[in-house]
């Protein structure tokens, strides 16, 4: 088998399975490098507008036409022998540009195309994120909507506890993803570029370059940042612009891990149940063994790669706690994965998200049947109160309830039988004078509390006002499309 066989090498499922065609072309090669050649023609560019006479306009059109037609395999000869692999790039894209070559990357420092591309790259990343994360909110608004008067049973430490309404539910998931999206807004506010810094940060090749003329260096530096589409750019910095940065942005994307794996629990969980399954496609197979099992797969697979993430988002503190002065190159290795592999994986997981949202099944009727099995435990304090008002005795009535549920228990553990409390209370001649009401006080709709209205309220005066800011982000065509 030839050596160059695709099937010889080690391929990251991360771009392979999980992660959109989008995701992974803004962290390819192809981006990458092209975003270094946009700098250095920014950085010309600027130079040449502040009055640096050495550059040309036949240099700047040069670079402009290889700017996206890169000589990979020259740069990958020149990086075996120079071990640089911006110095590669430098030479590559020199023998392009015969004419530019003289003043490609003048007066800049690797960190100038290396840092800048990078916080260009999470930028970009995270407008991805945050158009899923607002497609899934949109998604999951219309089954809360949909769900908002379905009562089911809710839990505590997985114990039945009262009745709540599916939509209610939903709504806690959308809560946790609109925290993100939230998060997620901030950190792109927040994201400013590294700018024009030179070797330690401290712009003194610029200086020299413009003979000491601090004004003209620091409209440079907002020249460049503007060309390349950022508002502001980072004030101080050393070599590098702060790991503190990539530490942030991993966390916040660590928080969208959170929700993902969250609500895939829930989901797996009302899968065990039969009261909501994920999609399963019509030739799909559950088991290789055990034909019958719809096994929730795809909720398995956020928990595995939220997982991933979660563990991951230390690299970047680390990497940010272990930088010495103006910089240390122990970063670079690492962070050329971990924030890559985070925003990739991220990526993945909601794409599985939304597929399961959109195509989320429920079974109104076993949700009814396991409201039913546990409902008469739980409306007891209510038949107890009426049953008082209607001139019992309230510690003669407390005792014979207690008495019906304890039996009505062991019967159901011992004897696998059905919850028959509300019969036995109906036949008890204490509750006489409130048998024909048993009914009413015993539906369920009446004791989820304000669980229906509390979701409507939440998407009319929450969740509405934020899809309709970000209507334009809301990807009709992800949602059936999605294979995962």
């Amino acid at each position: 088998m030839p050596s160059n066989n695709q099937y010889n090498k080690y391929q990251s499922p991360l771009s392979e399975r999980y992660a959109s065609k989008e995701m992974c072309s803004v962290f390819s090669d192809q981006y990458k490098f092209s975003t270094w050649r946009r700098l250095w023609i920014a950085l010309a560019e600027a130079q040449q507008e502040l009055g640096l006479g050495a550059i040309t306009s036949d240099q700047i059109d040069e670079m402009r036409r290889f700017q996206d037609t890169i000589n990979f395999d020259v740069a990958t000869a020149y990086e075996k022998k120079l071990r640089h692999d911006v110095m590669s790039h430098i030479h590559a894209y020199g023998e392009q540009c015969p004419k530019a070559r003289p003043i490609i990357h003048l007066g800049a420092t690797s960190a100038y195309v290396q840092d800048n591309t990078d916080l260009i790259q999470m930028k970009e990343g995270l407008h991805i994120i945050l158009a899923k994360l607002v497609t899934i909110v949109s998604v999951l608004s219309n089954q809360a909507t949909k769900y908002k008067d379905l009562a089911t049973l809710s839990f505590t430490h997985f114990q039945p506890a009262q009745p709540t309404t599916l939509g209610k539910r939903i709504c806690l998931w959308i809560q946790d993803f609109l925290l993100d999206v939230e998060e997620v807004e901030t950190r792109i506010r927040g994201l400013r570029f590294h700018g024009v810094k030179g070797t330690t940060g401290t712009q003194a090749s610029f200086m020299s370059l413009f003979h000491n003329d601090a004004g003209q260096v620091k409209r440079l530096d907002a020249l460049v940042t503007k060309k390349m589409g950022f508002e502001s750019y980072y004030p101080v910095t050393g070599q590098t612009y702060s790991r503190k940065i990539d530490s942030q942005i991993v966390f916040c994307l660590a928080g969208i891990a959170q929700s993902s794996q969250k609500f895939s629990n829930d989901m797996r969980l009302l899968q065990h149940l039969k009261e909501a399954e994920e999609p399963f496609e019509e030739e799909q197979i559950g088991s290789s063994a055990m034909a019958y099992k719809r096994n929730p797969m795809r909720c398995e697979r956020i928990a595995a790669l939220a997982r991933y993430v979660l563990c991951n988002s230390l690299n970047p503190a680390f990497t940010a706690a272990s930088q010495w002065f103006e910089r240390t190159l122990d970063d670079s290795a690492n962070k050329r994965i971990s924030v890559p592999e985070t925003f990739l994986a991220i990526d993945g997981i909601l794409n599985i998200v939304l597929n399961v949202a959109s195509g989320l099944s429920v079974y109104p009727s076993v949700i009814k049947s396991h409201l039913a099995d546990e409902l008469p435990f739980m409306v007891t304090e209510t038949i107890l109160m009426e049953a008082v008002h209607a001139g019992g005795d309230r510690q003669e009535l407390h005792e014979r309830i207690r008495r019906h549920a304890m039996e009505t228990a062991r019967m159901m553990k011992e004897g696998g039988n059905k919850n028959d409390l509300l019969e036995r209370i109906a036949q008890d001649p204490s509750f006489f004078r409130i048998k024909s009401r048993l009914k009413e006080i015993s539906d369920p709709i009446n004791l989820v509390g304000r669980a229906p209205q509390q979701a409507e309220e939440f998407i009319n005066q929450v969740i509405y006002p934020l899809l309709k800011r970000y209507n334009n982000l809301i990807d009709k065509k992800l949602i059936p499309s999605l294979h995962v």
